[in-house]
């Protein structure tokens, strides 16, 4: 089993540091009172052409909406990660950086929705890589998503808007 996932977003230095250590240039940054929002094309992916998404500390959440290449689907239009989320100052400014907790909600707009790698989160627990707390907090945030998104008929800007009063914006990239 792998430790979390550390993600760094440099919002002065418009690059976003990837889990494995790689900075790629990010298009736009947008920082509000509730979040940051940032958009990047994913070089080299085999279906997502272009990544969007907002990280919102307050829900402990980062959702995304991807675009696919052309030639590829998507099984979902809502990817969110259940994750931990602080700002730390740096030289340049501040930098918002993420801890995947494991847990991750797939949203199909209208529809449905699943939740994926309950066995991971599990067995870092085992494992020791996170502790009793931090596992309740990924469950607890995880089953808030899940019943406000399924209570606002799978729609997950109004379960945001209802919940947290947060109403989130996307390019048309």
């Amino acid at each position: 089993m792998h430790p979390p996932k550390i993600e760094l977003f440099d919002v002065a230095g418009r690059t976003n540091t990837d889990p494995k250590g790689i900075v790629r240039p990010v298009d736009r940054y947008e920082v509000t009172d509730f979040g940051l929002y940032l958009a990047r094309p994913l070089e080299g992916h085999p279906d997502i052409a272009y990544f969007r998404s907002w990280l919102l500390p307050s829900a402990g959440l980062r959702v995304g909406r991807w675009r696919a290449h052309p030639d590829r689907e998507l099984d979902h239009d809502v990817y969110i990660d259940v994750v931990d989320i602080d700002v730390v100052d740096s030289e340049r400014g501040p930098v918002w950086r993420t801890v995947d907790l494991y847990l991750d909600v797939l949203v199909r707009d209208g529809a449905d929705l699943r939740v994926l790698d309950t066995d991971e989160v599990l067995a870092a627990r085992v494992d020791g890589l996170i502790d009793d707390v931090t596992t309740q907090r990924a469950f607890a945030r995880t089953f808030a998503a899940v019943e406000g998104i399924a209570a606002a008929g799978y729609d997950v800007e109004a379960w945001l808007a209802r919940a947290f009063t947060i109403t989130l914006t996307w390019d048309n990239r």
